[in-house]
């Protein structure tokens, strides 16, 4: 099925260089029909996909897109609007970013697919930790599934200068226990959004980086 057209990608490419409330404004209708009600039937599709494999994606569409209005608070950039459209599908979606679940980008040019725990609080992080320092072994095989890294490389995410003293000999064996963030991504080119292969191309992302994610979700709640 065909959600979007190619207005899509031609409606980021003129916020881009018109990025106002103006133009905005001139352009809302059309912001609805392009892009937010075609993301919200591309969303009941993909979500409905895949609660067939996670029931505990019990969650709506209006649950895991975030907002096109950017937070310019304390931004030096003060352009009001986002150059892409993103959305988070987890079991509580866009309200907790730590649940690691299915991160997507949508933009003029790309598509970005991300997964894995991007912003773990102490406890998530130091249980996550806990859980690859006891065996290592199990982490290392899922991260080096052929097709894990054919498709998202290597785990992403800022380092701790000096980690707990508990875990430092582990470290030795395995660096990544010096992150504070566990994520992964990739990208397509933004030319499949207005054809068939959009749905079914995110669901083979999605199956490839489900074992990660499941091993992050059990390990930040349990640790060892």
């Amino acid at each position: 099925m065909e959600y979007f057209t190619e207005d899509f990608r031609h409606f980021f490419h003129e916020l881009q260089t018109n990025n106002s409330k103006d133009w905005f404004d001139q352009n809302r209708k059309r912001y609805r029909k392009s892009i937010k009600e075609p993301f919200e039937k591309f969303l009941v599709d993909l979500i409905d996909q895949m609660r067939a494999f996670d029931p505990s994606l019990n969650i709506l569409p209006k649950d895991c897109m975030l907002r096109i209005n950017r937070d310019i608070r304390f931004s030096k950039d003060k352009t009001p609007y986002n150059t892409h459209y993103t959305t988070f599908v987890s079991a509580t979606g866009k309200k907790d970013k730590s649940m690691p679940g299915l991160f997507l980008r949508f933009s003029a040019d790309t598509i970005g697919i991300m997964g894995g725990c991007y912003m773990p609080n102490k406890d998530q992080l130091h249980n996550i930790r806990s859980a690859i320092a006891s065996d290592p072994s199990e982490f290392r095989k899922i991260i080096g599934e052929p097709e894990f890294a054919s498709k998202f490389g290597q785990i992403r995410g800022e380092e701790h200068k000096r980690i707990p003293k508990e875990f430092q000999a582990a470290a030795v064996s395995e660096p990544l226990l010096a992150k504070k963030q566990f994520y992964f991504m990739s990208e397509v080119p933004a030319t499949i959004i207005p054809t068939k292969k959009l749905l079914p191309t995110i669901l083979k992302f999605w199956h490839t980086a489900r074992p990660l994610n499941n091993y992050l979700k059990k390990a930040m709640k349990y640790g060892i």
